[in-house]
């Protein structure tokens, strides 16, 4: 039976604001649901490019060397929705790479992963059983590319599998780093990914962070919306990742998952924005969709929040910023917030 502490009014006013928002995915406005504003890459010539073979085929990670040399202290950085296929959005978007290893952390960078929820999927992204390639439509609206070929549609995405066992393997033994007491954190769609990552993989993973994660995917609605956030971030079908009724739903539900994080001891950092732009925002059709969509995530976690709560359970630090929208800036605030934390309980 779920708290009380999220019946009522603030699931009356999710339940409404997620099917807004899911509806709001059909208008092309840069922004979608769990997603995050497209930017201009920002290659940085000190991350390296780490190739890793997998059953998705050989996956590239950006690798940044701490500035000590260590190799115990490793963090994961996970993408948004919309992750590309060149380079992490992490490093796109923002340069925490160089503040973590400025910490004495080694970072990683997964590149890909679209629509993935980092999890190991059913089947290949498929619609009506028609094969991916069907037709080639590589841009506009991810509606027109439920046909089309790409990651995750020709072959099963293996995310959870990649991440857990060919990645960390692969970073041993071919630099030594640690596979135990890493670090991981997401945003958006991945932050709920990284929570996952530490519930069912404690030896890997001891720290997790979630920047306006989906950390309560528990409402018929939640799935309404995420379907159509990933036909709208490159044509994905949901059923394909798991069907409603499917325990791997529940998998991926930090909410449904949660005692298992209280379990493992896992230190967590946790933080969604109030949903108000800052003043270097500028109000615009992306910026009003962002704040919609971070007013959802922000309700989501206070849900996951007080769940954790009726739990017992401690190890977390919360931050609710009073201002802060679903975008980078918001997330590179919080990654620097999240990085005391984070350093004093990896390695």
């Amino acid at each position: 039976m779920r708290e009380a502490t999220v019946q009522g009014g603030a699931r009356s006013w999710l339940r409404k604001s997620v099917l807004a928002l899911a509806l709001a995915t059909m208008v092309p406005m840069g922004v979608s649901v769990l997603g995050a504003p497209a930017a201009q890459a920002a290659f940085s010539p000190d991350g390296m490019d780490f190739y890793v073979d997998s059953s998705m085929g050989p996956i590239k990670s950006r690798v940044f060397r701490a500035a000590d040399g260590n190799t115990n202290r490793v963090v994961y950085a996970l993408d948004g929705e919309r992750a590309r296929e060149d380079d992490n959005g992490w490093e796109i978007n923002t340069d925490v790479a160089h503040a973590l290893t400025a910490a004495n952390i080694n970072v990683v960078m997964p590149v890909g992963g679209q629509s993935s929820w980092y999890a190991d999927w059913n089947s290949p992204s498929t619609f009506l059983g028609v094969p991916a390639g069907t037709a080639s439509v590589q841009s506009g609206s991810g509606a027109t590319q439920v046909l089309s070929g790409g990651p995750g549609k020709s072959y099963t995405y293996r995310w959870e599998s990649f991440l857990t066992t060919d990645l960390p393997n692969a970073l041993r033994d071919r630099l030594g780093f640690s596979t135990t007491r890493n670090g991981i954190f997401g945003l958006s769609m991945s932050g709920g990914s990284a929570l996952m990552m530490a519930a069912f993989h404690p030896n890997q993973f001891a720290y997790a962070g979630s920047l306006s994660g989906a950390l309560d995917l528990s409402l018929p609605e939640m799935r309404t919306a995420v379907r159509l956030a990933m036909v709208d971030a490159g044509g994905y079908n949901i059923d394909a990742l798991a069907g409603p009724k499917d325990l791997k739903w529940q998998h991926l539900d930090p909410f449904q998952f949660a005692p298992k994080l209280k379990a493992n001891g896992t230190k967590m950092f946790i933080s969604a924005g109030s949903g108000l732009p800052a003043s270097t925002d500028a109000i615009n059709a992306s910026t009003i969709e962002a704040m919609g969509i971070e007013a959802v995530a922000l309700v989501g976690t206070k849900a996951f929040q007080a769940r954790w709560a009726a739990l017992g359970g401690g190890n977390v630090v919360y931050d609710f910023p009073a201002v802060g929208v679903h975008n980078w800036r918001n997330w590179e605030a919080e990654l620097n917030r999240m990085l005391p934390d984070l350093s004093a309980n990896i390695g």
